[in-house]
């Protein structure tokens, strides 16, 4: 009595707090929907009927095929095993990462954030804004000739006429770069520059001329200075606390075969990292000005995108 009396209990419970679908033998609950909302960024005051309706839908969809996979005893494939077990290796060491970053990022300090922004005067009291004229343009296959006819050019007019003659589409427009976000090699490169020099720079797929027009001081105000600081220093953090565990992880590791000489030999020299032009156009666009007054964002292009350094 006292058994059937605990599992009538539970599943009451369960039935009324938890399971709000079934899907042949399994069930679907709140927190699984609240998950799935979690995951596609929907905040709680946004939950509509409908929104809740398709995420619901993907999850009953989701396991309906679990069950025909499963059924079919795909999970017993090789590659599909390996998949799983990847799967779940990539979630669990996601969450300790995110959990160890949140733990450091926390823990930064007013004398941290002091110390970056002394540390990087141009990104600050220094800040400039470099406003530029470019054209852009999707790369052409002989790029690199493109690059030896225009080496001593000393004006977009002579882009322009060259591009035309090569039957180049482009666009010309302008841009303005931003000291506090500009990689610091490029803000060398612009430093030094001459009155007529102009510059290009390439990515997969498109490249632009530029050439700076004007340089307005624009230093960071404190409340400004000390947001795009809390900003960088938890940038650094994750890169430096990413190399640790990269470094650990390997140093920990044992290889067999092998793969114990290519583990252990020197990597080959990496090409210096060209710098990119923050704010530079994408083919066919034309970027407007930055907002005056407004905070620099340090969000990057998603992809691993490398330019080369700016040419004189």
């Amino acid at each position: 009595m006292l058994l059937a009396g605990c599992g009538k209990k539970q599943a009451e419970q369960a039935v009324v707090g938890q399971v709000i679908a079934h899907v042949g033998p399994d069930d679907v609950t709140q927190q699984e929907l609240d998950n799935e909302l979690r995951l596609a960024n929907v905040p709680t005051d946004k939950r509509s009927d409908q929104i809740v309706k398709a995420a619901l839908s993907r999850i009953v969809e989701r396991k309906y095929l679990v069950q025909q996979a499963l059924a079919a005893k795909l999970d017993r494939e090789p590659t599909v095993h390996l998949d799983l077990l990847r799967s779940r290796e990539q979630i669990l060491a996601g969450a300790f990462v995110q959990r160890d970053l949140s733990s450091k990022m926390s823990a930064v300090s007013k004398n941290e954030i002091d110390s970056y922004i002394q540390a990087h005067p141009k990104q600050f009291d220094q800040r400039e804004l470099f406003q530029v004229d470019q054209i852009s343009f999707t790369a052409p296959k002989d790029v690199e000739a493109l690059s030896a006819a225009t080496k001593d050019f000393k004006s977009l007019d002579q882009v322009e006429a060259k591009l035309n003659e090569m039957n180049v589409k482009f666009s010309r427009g302008t841009a303005t770069l931003d000291s506090a976000t500009m990689p610091a090699e490029m803000l060398k490169v612009l430093d030094a520059r001459k009155p007529d020099d102009i510059y290009f720079i390439r990515s997969r797929g498109s490249a632009s001329f530029f050439k700076v027009t004007s340089v307005d001081p624009k230093p960071m105000t404190t409340d400004e200075a000390n947001e795009f600081a809390k900003r960088e220093v938890r940038v650094d953090i994750g890169r430096k606390a990413a190399e640790n565990i990269s470094q650990t992880a390997l140093a920990d590791a044992k290889f067999e075969g092998d793969y114990a000489r290519i583990m252990t030999a020197p990597a080959p020299a990496a090409p210096t990292p060209a710098p990119a032009a923050e704010g530079a156009a994408l083919p066919g666009a034309t970027p407007a000005p930055a907002t005056e007054g407004a905070a620099p964002s340090t969000e990057t292009p998603s992809g691993e995108t490398q330019k080369e350094q700016p040419k004189n």
